[in-house]
């Protein structure tokens, strides 16, 4: 059975709290150039959730060095 490293659950954390809020602020962004169609709030939420795995990545990678 793998561990699961402090790494990589310090991610886990920080993608749950990116995730929700680029995914929030996308759809936000989409309603606001008022695309109020459901293709549109979707594309724009799970845009946030990918753009949050790179950031979540980096922060805790950084946090974790330091």
């Amino acid at each position: 059975m793998r561990r699961i490293t402090p790494m990589f659950r310090l991610f886990l954390i920080i993608y749950t709290l990116a995730g929700a809020t680029l995914a929030g602020s996308a759809i936000v962004a989409a309603l606001t150039m008022n695309l109020f169609d459901f293709k549109s709030i979707i594309v724009a939420a799970i845009a946030g959730f990918l753009v949050a795995v790179p950031v979540a990545w980096i922060v805790a990678k950084n946090l974790s060095a330091a």
